[in-house]
């Protein structure tokens, strides 16, 4: 076994047994379960923590949302990671923002909830449209026909404001079909 002098030199004597034992012992675990080195490799990806779904991510500044109550939408940038790769900021959904005149901000979620197609803001009709099968919503988010093939409403999601300039959502994706929601791991 070969050891580091520079390391060593200054280890009482103890400390250099010790590592030397930790190290033989690691060392016949992985020669005598053969592959348990493979599947350390193997399962990793199950003992990373990627980024929780319905983090609060960064979405515009303040001062891209007019109080003129009519929903800008945006996409929302997250990095995440597979396996063994990282992909720094890809795109994972879209949001309607609107600011009203008093300066609440809502977000709501721009997948349909009956079948994920993205839904737009029609301001002819002062809603948004779903161009898959029709939907219809007010400009709440809630359903405006009751003929609609959505199960519910657009989803809502929590909005923060940070540092009185910087707008953040906590997005999540949910499951489309259902009448509750449930979000997508």
């Amino acid at each position: 076994m070969h050891t580091d002098p520079a390391t060593t030199a200054n280890d009482p004597p103890r400390r250099n047994f010790f590592k030397q034992v930790v190290t033989g012992a690691l060392t016949a675990v992985v020669g005598v379960v053969p592959g348990l080195a493979g599947l350390m490799v193997i399962f990793d990806p199950l003992r990373r923590r990627e980024q929780a779904s319905g983090d609060a991510l960064p979405v515009t500044r303040l001062g891209s949302l007019p109080a003129d109550g009519v929903p800008r939408r945006f996409r929302v940038y997250a990095d995440r990671r597979d396996a063994w790769n990282t992909y720094k900021q890809i795109p994972i959904g879209a949001v309607f923002l609107r600011r009203t005149e008093d300066g609440s901000i809502t977000a709501l979620n721009a997948a349909c909830p009956h079948a994920g197609c993205s839904v737009g803001f029609s301001d002819k009709n002062g809603g948004y449209l779903c161009p898959c099968h029709d939907s219809e919503f007010t400009v709440e988010g809630k359903i405006a026909v009751a003929s609609s093939p959505s199960p519910r409403a657009l989803d809502a999601l929590e909005v923060e404001v940070r540092d009185n300039e910087e707008v953040w959502v906590k997005f999540m994706n949910f499951q489309p079909g259902h009448k509750e929601r449930h979000p997508v791991a």
